[in-house]
């Protein structure tokens, strides 16, 4: 059975840069950071006091109706938002106008790598304070990962497969590929997809900081916490947010008229089957040549590479020794984590939406902070954007805890 080819058509991103895509990207363009001192909380206490945070969010100009979900967590807000944007820009907004039949072929592949977490800490002071019976109704449904894809499926009507990925970092890598899976063989004509997370929060930061895997020696410099590649790097950045996108077989999209922004051409998914928190290099490797496979391309048809990196010293050596095994020095590589902190399970959907505006532009961001290069036998794109000609294919990498690792090939 020949596969459909799999297009975007729509996307949505809230990011500690801005409230939509196009902040998202003139931020990525200007050399900023998202990363500041922590406001979600008084953070004096604690190893790490800096995060990205997604500033003056506010639900009902976000065109959510505040009644309906205010007893939501802040990552379905976050991913809401961005799933609203998406929709809009794939004019999809009166959806739920079309035939029951129509919509029965769309699907809603969302997830995030925690989930309410700031709920449940939320819930635990009512028990302690106040009692089990004082427990909000809505503190089940605010927590649980599966209702973002919930939320949005009821929202819009979608009554395809409505499923949530939890795989940490590489959760919204996963929703995007098992997504592009469902179109390709005939299980759905069009698939919402992407993550969200939201949790700068007490247990999360500290968690975090104990397991020594975020940046502890920025604090009083937070715009320079974040530095993936650089030798000067100690640790990732939390950051919230979400990002979405739009996905269809490029028939569906032609016959609708919708615009097509890019396809999603290459997906590969492996285990490192090693330790819990750190790589080898040799699953991150395979999961991109599985890409690259799925995508019918080699490494020469690749022009850019978003790399995961996320500004932990082991992590970032690792990915950086199986780019240079793969690609060697000749194609662009950069983290875009410098910028947007590390968003968890929405990284790997926001650096996806990252990639098809790189190739829309032809410019490829750079990585912010990245001064001293700390990794070896890349061409790192350093210092500012750059401009490119003829770039076709981007590879974007996902890797998460647990050894879990997603590779994505978006092209024109």
């Amino acid at each position: 059975m020949a596969k459909h080819t799999v297009v975007v058509t729509g996307m949505g991103a809230v990011s500690p840069l801005g409230l939509d895509v196009g902040q998202l990207w003139d931020g990525l363009m200007a050399g900023k950071t998202g990363i500041g001192p922590i406001t979600h909380f008084d953070a004096s206490a604690y190893a790490c006091r800096v995060a990205g945070e997604v500033k003056g969010f506010d639900p009902a100009a976000s065109g959510l109706d505040v009644k309906d979900y205010k007893k939501c967590d802040r990552f379905i807000l976050l991913g809401l938002a961005a799933v609203r944007e998406a929709m809009a820009q794939a004019g999809l907004l009166n959806v739920k106008d079309m035939p029951e039949e129509a919509r029965q072929r769309m699907g809603v592949v969302l997830g995030t790598g925690i989930g309410g977490l700031s709920s449940i800490e939320d819930a635990k002071d009512v028990v302690t304070n106040r009692g089990p019976s004082r427990i909000s109704p809505f503190f089940i449904p605010a927590m649980l990962p599966n209702m973002l894809a919930g939320q949005a499926s009821i929202l819009y009507g979608l009554q395809g497969p409505n499923i949530c990925p939890v795989s940490a970092c590489a959760t919204s890598a996963h929703a995007i590929g098992w997504g592009k899976r469902m179109i390709e063989y005939g299980e759905a004509d069009l698939v919402v997809v992407g993550g969200a997370e939201a949790t700068v929060c007490p247990s999360s930061m500290g968690g975090f900081a104990s397991m020594k895997a975020l940046s502890m020696g920025y604090n009083d410099a937070p715009e320079k916490a974040s530095r993936p590649f650089d030798k000067d790097r100690d640790g990732f950045l939390l950051s919230e947010g979400a990002a979405v996108l739009v996905l269809e077989s490029e028939a569906h999209a032609k016959a609708r008229g919708a615009k097509i922004l890019g396809k999603i051409a290459g997906f590969g998914q492996t285990a490192d089957a090693g330790h819990m928190t750190l790589a080898d290099g040799k699953g991150s490797g395979r999961a991109m040549t599985l890409a690259l496979t799925d995508a019918g391309m080699t490494a020469a048809d690749v022009g850019y590479v978003n790399a995961h990196a996320t500004s932990t010293p082991m992590g970032d050596d690792l990915e950086g020794a199986a780019l240079a095994a793969m690609f060697g020095n000749t194609v662009p590589v950069s983290s875009t984590k410098g910028a947007t902190g590390h968003l968890l399970g929405a990284a790997g959907a926001i650096e996806v939406v990252i990639s098809l505006k790189a190739l829309e532009t032809q410019t490829l961001p750079h990585t912010v902070n990245l001064e001293n290069p700390g990794v070896e036998g890349l061409d790192l794109v350093m210092g500012s954007p750059r401009k490119v000609e003829g770039v076709k294919a981007v590879v974007s990498n996902s890797f998460g805890f647990g050894g879990t690792n997603a590779s994505l090939v978006v092209s024109l």
